[in-house]
């Protein structure tokens, strides 16, 4: 089994709130996450050269034989192929920018101490083609082709546990269902995408879904929603309403009416009854978001982009996002109107003003969440979150000793 190291580059800022809690390996995008594809792709096991705050939650594992591959990009044929051929001390390079090397031991200690590997050997990829993840919408402006992807590599000569007669289906054979997974009453349309169900996954009574679409294990769909591809439920999602080409990275909820489009949400996040988010600015121009990299609003150059949160955040009932809003980690939104179009993370309010949402009392939060899915809020979350809250205390402008 091949000793598989993913390092993030300079690229991990354009992707904030999201990579505050994790490397960026572990985004989920299509049916599995960055790290999952590689490792079904290169029949390896991954660990993460990452941010140091990180490391206790996600430890590197060095072998005496490494390949290390820049976690943005993503696995095809083409890039896999030439992975694999790479000999020790070699690296291929796309526009002078490393993509992936094969490194022993005493090189892994150099290049993690920033030291230079005087005999590697490099090699420019030239017309090879794959994905590199380069912004945020990236990851649903692109999530159809990792679902249609990943279906592809997962359900690969395997057989579909069957449906039963109370739904109505087109594309069948576009539809996989996994070991224990409970669909009734409802409407499945594969025809223009694959449907991939999870495990012990539920889908209730009355539910529309037109592909392509991807529930991970555990996933549960109340009755009535209506959900449009390309969309992905990571395992533990709670969801319902109107949701399109939207990503749920896993453990949140959306259980109740309200629209989500274009949109992206991490892990043990909240939406209060009838959330809405808005997808496309009234005068149809390109969507400003808040950017990370340059502390400001930057065009994403496209039409349709709706909400960003990151984990641990929460919105109250009747909730209305602007369009290309970004929340950070652990934020708690509530009140009439629309709340800013960047929440920091550990922000309280909405658009009557922001104050802090103290430490502790999101660490009280988030144990009870985590602990209702029979996970811990252990000590290296707390660390994380700690250093979190540090780093972020720039963006809360407001702070003035009126807090939470």
């Amino acid at each position: 089994m091949r000793n598989i190291i993913l390092f993030d580059d300079d690229n991990r800022a354009r992707f904030l709130p999201l990579t505050f809690t994790r490397p960026f390996g572990e985004i989920r995008m299509g049916i599995l996450t960055i790290k999952e594809k590689w490792e079904k792709w290169l029949e390896g096991s991954v660990s993460y050269i990452t941010q140091e705050y990180l490391t206790e939650k996600y430890p590197i594992h060095i072998a005496e034989d490494n390949f290390i591959i820049n976690s943005a990009a993503l696995p095809n044929v083409q890039l896999c192929s030439i992975i694999r051929q790479l000999n020790e001390n070699e690296a291929i390079l796309k526009d002078g920018e490393l993509i992936a090397t094969r490194l022993n031991e005493r090189q892994i200690e150099k290049l993690i101490n920033d030291e230079e590997i005087k005999e590697l050997e490099g090699y420019d990829l030239g017309d090879a083609t794959f994905t590199k993840l380069e912004q945020l919408t990236d990851l649903f402006k692109l999530n159809e082709a990792a679902i249609r992807s990943d279906f592809d590599l997962i359900t690969n000569g395997r057989t579909s546990a069957a449906l039963n007669e109370s739904n109505w289906v087109k594309g069948v054979d576009n539809i996989f269902v996994e070991a224990g997974a409970e669909v009734d009453c409802s409407v499945l349309n594969a025809e223009a995408g694959p449907i991939y169900i999870g495990k012990n996954v539920k889908i209730l009574e009355g539910c529309m879904l037109r592909g392509p679409i991807s529930f991970g294990n555990d996933t549960l769909l109340k009755m009535g929603a209506k959900v449009y591809g390309a969309t992905t439920f990571g395992p533990g999602t709670k969801a319902g309403g109107e949701i399109k080409n939207s990503i749920f990275f896993g453990n949140s909820n959306k259980g109740h009416d309200g629209y989500l489009g274009n949109s992206i949400i991490g892990e043990w996040c909240n939406m209060g009854a009838d959330t809405n988010t808005s997808n496309m600015k009234n005068n149809y121009a390109n969507v400003k978001q808040w950017n990370y990299a340059v502390s400001d609003f930057v065009s994403t150059e496209e039409q349709f982009c709706g909400l960003v949160m990151g984990d641990h955040s929460k919105c109250g009932i009747n909730t209305m996002f602007n369009t290309g809003t970004v929340v950070g980690v652990s934020a708690n939104i509530f009140g009439g109107g629309f709340p800013p179009k960047f929440i920091p993370s550990f922000a309280w309010g909405g658009s009557d003003g922001l104050t802090t949402f103290q430490v502790d009392k999101a660490f009280e939060v988030a144990e009870r969440m985590m602990q209702r899915r029979g996970i811990e809020f252990d000590v290296n979350e707390r660390l994380m979150m700690m250093k979190i809250y540090e780093d972020t205390k720039v963006y809360r402008t407001w702070e003035d000793g009126k807090n939470q």
